[in-house]
């Protein structure tokens, strides 16, 4: 984390107070049948045969987990048996899925190959003739899409960085350009540009993006509301990340991979491929315990307990696990991925054992829990004998990195509002004394800006605020130090790429 503000990468956005629209985002063309569909069914969790203390027992053990989930829901046999949102993520917004976008990208892929687009076999070099270098390889012309779907390109690491890097923008030229040192399907290596390729070649052949050409076939018929999808420079769905849906709509997508294509009686996506695509194609690694080591699929993986799933970076999760006839779906703000999926082969696989035991009860229990979740908020007191003096002073920041350039704060009755000034302009931020308060004031035009935030007085001089960019899985804790004209503030990331490094700047009452 290099920067107070909150950019727009080839992962999506990695910051919070302000939002930097450094990609492109389309969204769904239509969304009239999406908005019609009705909810999955719900019941309760003793109706679907699960004892509701293990999903108690998840839930207690996952709010342990640092920094935290942000959604969960549970579905056997077609129904929803638990569901939650840890406060201010909610039901009705969105989550970026990182690289679970993969497995939607797997599905156009499927859509394609069905209609007669491509073949899983055709080389990669055949798509793009006018893209390819001078010079090409024998492993660069002998690279399939079946080889992008595995992540067996013949690349020794991810190509993502240099891919994005490109210049001119164009993202597939760049890809066609690295060195395949190794011959495709030799060798997995994960590769986030492989799954852009894909998206690529969807686009090439159907004259559609990956998000328009699903939207009749998958989107709409699963009553998605209104999905949008980041782009690269030259128009294109980035495919290995950039999808932003519903929990539901996770569910949705795990629930017609659970039953072979089929959503409510109807043939939805082929059932060929989505046994193709589940099907373990590549080795992985050797270790018994990690769910990152049981193979990988087309853009999935194969986990422990005969269970499949779809992931993207800080815990977004779709896991469909077949024997249990149930699908979970999951996002949330991690650093330690397999931790939760650890919980779930611990407290759920049990609570659906079918073991002929009679449920525990604590269904009362269980929905107290679920019903008040929330990501923890500062506390502290609403007031301190500072307030009155510090609020509405304007405080000029030393020269930083982040060209922060001055900073307010006001506290009025119930929470406080802070301004910040930098390159990008002027961005204020409302809070709540110990409750999550949404703040509409951020810039429309910016990807994920919406924002909710809370705070309190932690000690007479220190004011600690968090912000929850609720449609990310990233959350900021602010901390606003003041000692006689002086301000000292300390930024912390929950989760990111790369070092998490605070960020500590310094200013003066002006």
């Amino acid at each position: 984390m290099k920067n107070i503000n909150t950019r727009v990468t080839r992962r999506g956005a990695v910051g919070t107070l302000a939002v930097g629209a450094a990609a492109l985002v389309s969204s769904s063309t239509d969304s009239s049948a999406a908005a019609s569909a009705p909810a999955m069914p719900r019941c309760s969790p003793e109706d679907a045969g699960i004892d509701p203390a293990g999903i108690l027992a998840f839930v207690e053990a996952a709010n342990r987990l640092s920094p935290g989930l942000h959604s969960l829901m549970l579905v056997r046999h077609g129904k929803v048996a638990a569901e939650g949102w840890w406060r201010p993520y909610a039901a009705r917004h969105p989550h970026m899925l990182y690289s679970l976008s993969k497995s939607f990208t797997s599905t156009a892929v499927g859509f394609a190959v069905t209609e007669g687009h491509l073949t899983v076999d055709a080389t990669v070099s055949s798509f793009f003739p006018d893209r390819m270098p001078r010079s090409v390889t024998d492993n660069l012309a002998s690279m399939k899409v079946r080889h992008l779907l595995t992540m067996s390109t013949g690349h020794e690491q991810d190509a993502t960085g240099p891919t994005t890097a490109a210049l001119d923008g164009d993202w597939v030229r760049a890809f066609l350009s690295l060195p395949v040192p190794r011959e495709p399907g030799s060798l997995f290596v994960y590769n986030s540009a492989a799954t852009y390729m894909l998206s690529a070649i969807v686009q090439k052949v159907t004259g559609s993006t990956v998000l328009d050409y699903l939207t009749p076939r998958l989107f709409q018929p699963l009553g998605f509301d209104s999905p949008t999808w980041e782009k690269c420079p030259r128009g294109i769905n980035t495919g290995g990340w950039g999808l932003s849906i519903r929990t539901e709509e996770i569910a949705r997508f795990g629930q017609v991979y659970l039953r072979n294509g089929l959503w409510r009686g109807k043939q939805v996506v082929p059932a060929a491929w989505i046994r193709d695509a589940t099907t373990k194609k590549i080795s992985n690694g050797t270790a018994e315990t990690s769910d990152w080591s049981q193979g990988y699929c087309y853009q999935f993986w194969r986990c422990r307990h005969g269970a499949f799933r779809g992931d993207g970076a800080f815990g977004q999760y779709c896991v469909v696990m077949p024997e249990q006839d149930a699908v979970l779906a999951i996002t949330s703000g991690l650093r330690d991925m397999q931790a939760p999926l650890n919980l779930v082969w611990d407290h759920l696989l049990p609570a659906m054992s079918g073991s002929g035991a009679a449920p525990s009860g604590g269904e009362e229990a269980l929905h107290a829990t679920l019903r008040n979740l929330s990501v923890p908020v500062p506390m502290g007191s609403a007031m301190s004998d500072l307030s009155p003096k510090v609020t509405g002073r304007v405080y000029r920041m030393d020269a930083n990195p982040q060209k922060v350039e001055r900073l307010s704060i006001n506290f009025e009755r119930g929470g406080a509002r802070l301004t910040i000034h930098d390159s990008a302009g002027e961005r204020t931020v409302s809070s709540g004394n110990g409750k999550w308060v949404e703040s509409p004031a951020l810039r429309s035009d910016e990807i994920h800006a919406k924002t909710a935030a809370a705070g309190a007085w932690t000690d007479e001089r220190t004011y600690q605020m968090k912000f929850c960019s609720y449609e990310t899985p990233f959350i900021d804790t602010v901390s606003l130090h003041f000692d006689g004209n002086t301000v000292r503030l300390h930024l912390e990331r929950n989760v990111g790429f790369g070092p998490l490094e605070p960020i500590v700047l310094t200013g003066n009452a002006t």
